[in-house]
């Protein structure tokens, strides 16, 4: 494995999000007169004393981590402009039915599974169930030594899922003594507190062949919650209207939600609503002539930044057997603990009686209609019996305030250990390993509801003792505990009632990962330009997840999304050959001019036989220009939830129906498709001619989230150009260096899940019927639902046309002495040329570049991280700009609304993060930071427009809906 100071000057040139730069191009220089050492890096298996890299590599350093003050990885790798949008992390997952809190990474917007993690080299367990992707909660940021980024496909070296790239998470190593960093912290709004106790220690042998090294972690979190936000405080949602760009900004502010806590209830026209003493109840859930608000504000509940507490434990270690080999182990454990809070469950009568919507409001007893003593006469008084058994029946839709929000903890454990033996034999380096690693997460949330027992308290009848109190009808439910339940009015539901039809949920999910390699390395043959290297090895690795919701989930008797289990596992085969060929060396216009060829052969379990290939290409111009290419092939076999999950609920927000406005004399090929469902045709001769939707259809869409065991594993091409300028014969630009990359990667058979938004559009815009499969419209009224309004909009994976994107990477960095101290700068910019994807492969290309999407990507053409490091004696400062440029709205979305795609845009933003030290001594440092120091303020995605994350009323993936934050930390060594 590599030291810190084996890293030869060419590896530094490429990094680009170091601060501190100018101490490393120091140490460099220092020890260019030691013995040449080989070394490896991320992206080659071959071990060289020129370890450079013909793929782009970017270096964080574990000056950069500390510089930042970030206590997950996350936070700082979210900086790095080649880095797309997370698809978990604290403040877009409070939602999620599984992964509250999972930190992951997303190289080029191009998805958290084509992005391969790794830790020294090796696989590292994932954080969610079904996936491939790395929770980096579970890596303490204090035991890092260095993250190396190797953007573009190189499957050939590591294996699947690195089709956009790999990120090689360096832990320390050789450290001597203790470290002792602690910190604390919150936001200006007093909430977003951070508190972290870290201690690292070391030891190493005499003799320096030996050495054992731990850490130990606890950070905790605090929560930040909508109502504590100007901007998210109050339910909302976007004004705009087809043909209307100037509205997507205004906000429906209040927008409350329909579904109140006093509850509306509907005769069989679905005409009137009643309160608890069968007044009518004028519809109001905004507040209208004087009259209150009857509607819900959900942002009261709900949460921007979900708690988060960690405890981590790493330890690793090396014993010498011998003089050339020894014995190596890397052991990790964290424990994470995770809470998510939204608003009280909402519910309709559709969702206890799912054939027909209705309530009885009755029962049968000896033949004869006996009327329910909690219905309000009123009411009684308006129903009819619509299912022809004799009973009136009504429908009702209420929010279930008495049983508190919807609350879910979440423990989730990681534990990996990895060990195996290396040494050298003969010049020849190897390497033989077994990893076993595994994360469970256990959730038990509350505030859902038991619809079978909900069901039998809903039929009551009048009591025969003394009152007559209400009794429920069905003799069997009394004696399981059964009480009436009055849902007729604010607060009326009583404690009894309410623990009769209270369900507890739970998940219980686990992901092992075992894996077991051997690797060789070496030269061959002598060339005239240097020894010919080669790599050769094998690796075997099992994959298996499993999720199991409780019962109720399972099957949707809780109400709530129906979650059935999902199982999966799978195995692979690998073999893989790598070798360096020096083609030329010294010569005029070559100073160094080298050949990387590696080849990779697996065989799935699941999708059979992949191949996988790379070719690159080193030509050292001069000393102080390079220029350097590769051209590679990548595959990723479908995951364990795209092959096996079984069709899983979901309420997708934000849908437009493109539907909305036809009326019944267009002859548009829109207006055609439309009104051929017959629902759509009812809704529009029931309103004057014109298909019209209320909030309630808005907010009642349910949809199914499919896996598809038939996909077979996609394949990207990839190819890089870069250029790496390095004057160090010029004195007055020795410290300057400067790189180009331009990068280019398609991927054919990608699998993707249909984008709902985009197959509502080519289903009514284009009439395609293999997306008119995915919707299905009401045929008729049900409750307070309209006919037409969307009923299910499904999604299933599939092997799509591709995806794609295509950019240019830029680094600027320089670093001297200014004054009586060391500055060192540096700039990342990245220019995105293109980003695209086809959802079948005759279908035209959906451009996404410049915008903000329906499915959570962030995709401005231009981002940019400049960094600025002054060290002056015992003071230190550093500054860091994250520039993410404007992007417009989801071209798809807007063009289902009549609206030109690109003319309603969302600006760009500035984030400065800053850090000031003091070495109290050289043992004893204090640093105080400040983040988003400006309190720059998240632009405005409102509920209803693509990219907002529920609760935040922006895309809070990408912008900071936290505002400005302070810590405060002291650094011990002893």
């Amino acid at each position: 494995m590599m030291k810190e100071r084996t890293l030869s000057r060419s590896v530094r040139m490429i990094c680009v999000t170091g601060l501190a730069l100018g101490l490393q191009a120091a140490h460099a220089q220092e020890a260019a007169s030691e013995p040449i050492q080989k070394v490896q890096i991320t992206g080659s298996r071959i071990s060289s004393p020129n370890a450079d890299s013909p793929s782009p590599l970017q270096i964080l350093t574990s000056a950069d981590i500390a510089a930042s003050g970030a206590v997950n990885l996350q936070e700082l790798m979210q900086k790095n402009p080649t880095m797309g949008t997370p698809t978990l992390s604290r403040t877009n997952s409070n939602f999620l039915t599984s992964g509250g809190g999972v930190s992951t990474v997303n190289l080029r917007n191009l998805g958290d599974s084509r992005t391969l993690v790794l830790v020294n080299g090796r696989r590292f367990v994932s954080g969610v169930p079904g996936n491939t992707a790395v929770d980096l909660n579970t890596i303490p940021t204090d035991f890092i030594e260095r993250v190396e980024l190797l953007t573009g496909g190189a499957s050939a070296t590591y294996g699947s899922d690195a089709v956009a790239g790999v990120v090689n998470i360096i832990l320390k190593k050789n450290f001597d003594g203790v470290l002792i960093d602690a910190q604390g912290g919150r936001s200006s709004e007093s909430d977003d507190s951070k508190r972290k106790l870290a201690l690292t220690f070391g030891t190493t042998s005499a003799d320096g062949a030996s050495n054992l090294m731990g850490h130990f972690g606890y950070s905790k979190q605090g929560a930040v919650y909508s109502r504590d936000r100007a901007a998210s405080a109050v339910d909302q949602t976007s004004a705009i209207l087809k043909g209307r760009p100037d509205l997507a900004f205004v906000p429906k502010r209040p927008n409350y939600s329909g579904y109140a806590p006093q509850g509306h209830f509907y005769d069989d026209t679905g005409d009137y609503s009643y309160d608890a003493n069968g007044n009518v109840i004028p519809w109001s859930t905004n507040g209208v002539n004087g009259v209150g608000a009857t509607g819900y504000n959900r942002s009261a509940l709900r949460t921007i930044a979900v708690p988060t507490e960690r405890y981590l434990f790493a330890l690793n270690g090396t014993r010498a057997l011998s003089e050339n080999h020894s014995a190596f182990f890397e052991g990790t454990y964290a424990a994470t603990k995770v809470s998510t809070n939204i608003e009280a469950f909402p519910i309709g009568s559709d969702d206890v009686y799912k054939a027909s919507g209705q309530v009885p409001a009755g029962s049968l007893v000896n033949g004869v209609v006996v009327k329910n003593p909690l219905v309000p006469q009123y009411l009684w008084d308006r129903i009819s019996d619509n299912d022809d058994d004799g009973i009136p029946d009504y429908f009702f839709t209420r929010r279930l305030s008495e049983f508190g929000p919807r609350h879910a903890t979440v423990d989730r454990d990681t534990f990996r250990l990895a060990t195996g033996v290396k040494g050298t034999v003969k010049d020849w380096n190897y390497e033989t390993y077994v990893s076993y690693g595994k994360t469970k997460e256990s959730q038990n949330s509350t505030g859902q509801v038991n619809v079978p027992n909900l069901r039998n308290a809903l039929q009551a009848i009048p009591g025969t003792g003394a009152g007559g109190a209400p009794v429920c009808a069905d003799p069997n439910a009394v004696k399981e505990g059964c009480v009436p339940i009055n849902i007729f009015g604010f607060n009326t539901i009583t404690p009894e009632a309410l623990k009769y039809v209270t369900a507890p949920g739970s998940l219980q999910t686990a992901v092992t990962q075992k894996l077991a390699g051997a690797s060789i390395s070496g030269d061959l043959w002598q060339l005239p330009a240097g020894k010919i290297g080669i790599a050769a090895g094998f690796e075997w690795r099992s994959e298996e997840s499993s999720s199991v919701p409780d019962p109720l989930t399972q099957t949707g008797q809780n109400a709530g999304n129906a979650i059935p289990p999902t199982y999966g596992k799978f195995n692979v085969r690998e073999v893989f050959a790598e070798t360096r060929v020096p083609l030329l060396k010294d010569q005029p216009f070559a100073k160094e001019l080298s050949l990387l060829g590696t080849f990779r052969h697996g065989d799935y379990s699941t999708v059979g036989s992949t191949n996988s290939w790379n070719a690159g290409a080193e030509w050292a111009i001069t000393s102080d220009v390079k220029l350097r290419g590769t051209r590679a092939q990548s595959t990723r076999a479908p995951n364990i939830n795209e092959l096996y999950q079984a069709p899983s609920q979901d309420f997708p927000s934000g849908l437009v129906d493109p539907c909305t406005g036809v009326t019944a004399t267009q002859t548009s090929a829109l207006a055609i498709n439309c009104r051929a469902a017959p629902g759509v045709a009812a809704n529009i001769a029931a309103n004057g001619g014109v298909f019209t939707l209320t909030q309630a259809d808005e907010q009642g869409i349910s949809g199914y989230n499919s896996g598809n065991p038939n996909l077979k594993a996609e394949k990207g091409r990839s190819s890089t150009i870069g250029l790496v300028v390095t004057p160090r014969s010029i004195p007055v630009l020795s410290k300057f260096t400067f790189t180009a990359d331009y990068f280019k990667i398609k991927i054919a058979d990608a699998i993707v899940s249909t984008e709902r938004q985009y197959a509502l559009s080519q289903c009514y815009n284009q009439g395609n019927p293999v997306f008119c499969k995915f919707i299905t419209r009401r045929p008729a009224r049900v409750g307070n639902l309209s006919a037409g309004s969307i009923d299910l909009s499904d999604t299933a994976v599939t092997n799509s046309g591709g995806v794609g994107t295509e950019g240019i990477d830029m680094t600027v960095s320089w670093s001297d002495k200014v004054g009586p101290g060391r500055l060192s700068t540096q700039l990342a910019y990245t220019r995105l040329r293109e980003l695209w994807n086809k959802a079948t492969p005759d279908a035209d290309r959906n451009d996404d570049v410049g915008e903000v999407t329906s499915t959570q990507i962030n995709a401005p053409r231009n981002k940019a991280v400049f960094n600025a490091a002054y060290k002056w004696g015992n003071l230190g400062a550093t500054w860091t700009a994250t520039y993410n440029g404007p992007v417009a709205l989801d071209d798809q979305f807007l063009k289902s609304l009549e609206i030109a795609p690109g003319s309603v845009g969302v600006g760009s933003r500035t984030y400065n993060d800053f850090q000031f030290t003091y070495d109290l001594k050289k043992t004893v440092q204090f640093y105080l930071g400040i983040n988003n120091a400006f309190d720059a303020k998240a632009p405005a995605i409102i509920t209803g427009l693509p990219g907002s994350t529920t609760g935040t009323e922006t895309d809070a993936s990408t912008y900071d809906a936290i505002g400005r934050r302070y810590y405060l930390g002291v650094r011990v060594t002893l």
